[in-house]
């Protein structure tokens, strides 16, 4: 299928395993490019979606580029988790989902002398705490890059 992106990355940690996938490394400046962030959580294992509580939610950072436009990260439903030690209810990710962060390629005269100089790199993470029914682990980074073309 031509119209697929390239092949997803894969990354596994002991709490999920993650593939990254981008719809295209071809780029048109003024268009969105979507990537998608597949987490299957490990058995017996959370993430913290957004809600209302303090602890460190799964997100995507991307780095600042000046040929680019990060939009905010589309979060799935979120499932609320109950901590019966703490009697606690918390909103959390426990079965594979999706998050999707857009970005643009901006058209702008410092975008285009940045991408006429040949094939840029989109460079990131996803960052998050994932915890058991028992224990909550060190905060985790992932990086994440691909390396686009500008049509």
């Amino acid at each position: 299928n031509p119209m697929a992106g390239p092949a997803p990355l894969r990354n596994d940690t002991m709490h999920l395993t993650l593939h990254t996938s981008i719809n295209t490394t071809a780029v048109t400046p003024g268009e969105p490019v979507s990537v998608a962030f597949d987490v299957t959580p490990k058995r017996n294992m959370h993430v913290y979606a957004p809600g209302k509580h303090d602890y460190q939610v799964i997100t995507v950072k991307v780095d600042p580029q000046p040929w680019l436009r990060v939009q905010p990260t589309k979060y799935p439903p979120s499932e609320i988790y109950h901590f019966k030690e703490l009697d606690e209810k918390v909103e959390t990710y426990g079965k594979p989902f999706t998050l999707v962060q857009e970005i643009a390629i901006l058209d702008t005269p410092a975008a285009k002398k940045a991408l006429a100089a040949g094939p840029v790199k989109l460079s990131g993470r996803l960052e998050y705490q994932a915890c058991d029914d028992k224990v909550c682990y060190a905060p985790m980074r992932i990086p994440v890059s691909f390396v686009l073309t500008v049509k």
